[in-house]
């Protein structure tokens, strides 16, 4: 895997922030324009995808960013979990369901992979 110099430049950040936008987009219109309860905790959810990723990356060391995609993909459970609520109770269109799903699964498997790489990374410095 090439050197990543900033976050910005990862995959899996630039996924995260398309979900972010996405769902903030969803939240302007009715009937999430007006659950500020759920609206919040969406959102919420969402971004912490992204804001984990840009802040681990920033402690520039790899178990600190281990730590930080953990968190982000555990973000990206909560946010599948929501997702579940809104439309089972026909909150959000299945459309919009399913495209939000798709991607946070998406999100979710290349931050596994990204982890998986960096244990290995990791684990492979220490023997040396």
């Amino acid at each position: 895997m090439p050197k990543i110099d900033k976050f910005e430049d990862l995959e899996i950040w630039k996924i995260a922030v398309a979900i972010a936008v996405q769902v903030y987009i969803l939240c302007d219109s009715e009937p999430l324009k007006s659950d500020w309860g759920m609206k919040d905790q969406i959102r919420r959810a969402a971004c912490s995808m992204s804001d984990n990723i840009a802040e681990g990356f920033e402690y520039n060391n790899n178990p600190d960013f281990i730590r930080f995609l953990n968190y982000a993909k555990g973000s990206s459970g909560e946010f599948r979990n929501k997702l579940t609520i809104l439309i089972s109770a026909g909150k959000i269109e299945q459309s919009t369901f399913d495209d939000l799903y798709s991607k946070s699964l998406e999100f979710s498997g290349k931050t596994k992979t990204l982890i998986a790489y960096l244990k290995e990374f990791e684990a492979n410095k220490k023997k040396k």
